[in-house]
């Protein structure tokens, strides 16, 4: 028998779940419920002995395997008919499964996310998220008007994965005035969830009449502080400044947006413990070195960057956009940055980034430069910061490389040969 680590009522475990009841595989279940405590049971050695990165969910299969990744999980734990038949079923299935957590998931969880308390509401994220899921809904519907599913005549691992991302959106968000407007996305996913097998791992699934709200009350306690009187209200990361002024690749300053009530409601950020208490501080100081970057010339702010760092107790990873062929128009690409640095908010103690968009409309490319405090993969330290990870390929970077100075140059600067892409528009993290 196969034994899944996951969390009670977790999406990305469901979707192996589901996929098992239709395949009949037997799987163990240890959650939440049952003595898994996430970021202890998923530290300790036993663990990471056989999943080295701490991430759930994680399969042990009965032979003794060891897999991660919910939809490698899926994948493993699917009937050849879940899979595809053809190989050109088996194509649109993996297509459909890439779309899911590349297209669906970021603005999914932009918009569950502040109504659950995880995240403070910001008003121009929610925005955007909103129009992107209605993009991707026009699509769905599109796609399912002579369709029972979206591959095939029978239930595969496309429908499940595109559901299970779906799921939460229609329990809080998708209230009926937006529903409405895409019935045969409507038809699709409620005959989805009625089948005995999504029941199974589901249960009863009931769509929202009223769309949920940030509960500023809830998002305190759970950052465990109590909750502060209004005052001047902060800016979302959308209003960081980026940049610092560079001639013809300046970032243009963000207008300021007018902001909703419920910003207002925390005056200041509630503190929490930091994922990043788990490794030592080390000499680098971050705060010093943003504020070098971002009032010196890049001649300056680079030297202080190699003088300065820290190699045993911070890295530097590179990281790549997986599905260039998915970007369109450039201005939707950049969006798709600044949505991933916003729910990665809480890393900026920690983290600097910079992300550069290369090319043009409907033939780019995204990649950047990253380094944080630790050696580790950053993103597994919360469950908060894996929206957007899984999208991008990482590559930790040797800092005494020749290679890795030349790419950490280029980057910070935004310029050089970029090893032949054509810059088009670059965002820092900081």
């Amino acid at each position: 028998m196969q034994t899944l680590y996951t969390l009670a009522d977790n999406f990305r475990g469901q979707k192996a779940l589901i996929a098992a009841q239709f395949s009949g595989a037997k799987v163990k279940v240890v959650s939440d419920s049952t003595g898994f405590v996430f970021g202890e049971t998923n530290k300790s050695s036993e663990f990471t002995k056989k999943f080295p990165l701490g991430k759930v969910p994680a399969l042990e299969t009965a032979e003794g395997e060891y897999i991660f990744e919910s939809s490698a999980i899926a994948y493993y734990l699917a009937s050849d008919d879940l899979r595809g038949k053809s190989n050109v079923d088996k194509a649109h299935v993996i297509q459909w499964i890439s779309f899911a957590e590349s297209e669906i998931l970021p603005h999914a969880c932009a918009l569950v996310f502040p109504c659950l308390g995880l995240i403070q509401f910001n008003k121009q994220a929610n925005e955007k998220a909103k129009e992107e899921i209605k993009r991707i809904f026009a699509a769905l519907n599109q796609h399912l008007l002579t369709r029972t599913y979206l591959v095939g005549e029978r239930v595969t691992l496309a429908d499940i994965s595109v559901a299970t991302n779906l799921v939460q959106l229609y329990q809080l968000v998708l209230e009926p005035s937006f529903r409405d407007q895409f019935p045969n996305v409507n038809r699709w996913f409620t005959t989805l969830i009625n089948q005995s097998q999504f029941k199974a791992v589901l249960g009863d699934v009931k769509l929202c009449d009223k769309a949920a709200q940030f509960d500023a009350k809830k998002y305190a306690e759970l950052q465990g502080k109590p909750e502060k009187s209004p005052g001047k209200p902060q800016k979302g990361a959308g209003d960081k400044a980026e940049k610092k002024e560079k001639p013809a690749k300046k970032e243009p300053e963000p207008k300021e947006e007018e902001v909703d009530p419920m910003d207002e409601i925390l005056a200041a950020e509630p503190k929490t413990k930091d994922p990043f208490e788990v490794f030592p501080k080390g000499s680098f100081i971050m705060d010093e070195f943003k504020r070098v970057y971002s009032n010196e010339s890049e001649e300056v702010s680079i030297k202080y960057f190699w003088e300065k760092f820290d190699k045993e107790n911070y890295s530097i990873w590179y990281g790549e956009y997986k599905y260039p062929e998915e970007l369109k128009l450039t201005f939707m690409s950049c969006n798709l940055i600044t949505g991933m640095f916003q729910r990665l908010d809480k890393m900026r103690k920690n983290a600097f980034g910079s992300v550069i968009l290369f090319g043009e409309d409907h033939k780019s490319t995204i990649s950047g430069i990253w380094f944080w405090r630790g050696p580790e993969l950053a993103f597994n330290l919360s469950p908060d910061w894996q929206v957007d990870y899984e999208s991008y390929s990482w590559t930790k970077l040797n800092p005494d490389d020749a290679k890795t100075k030349k790419m950490v140059n280029e980057y910070f600067s935004w310029a050089g040969d970029f090893d032949g892409k054509k810059f088009t528009e670059g965002k820092i993290f900081k």
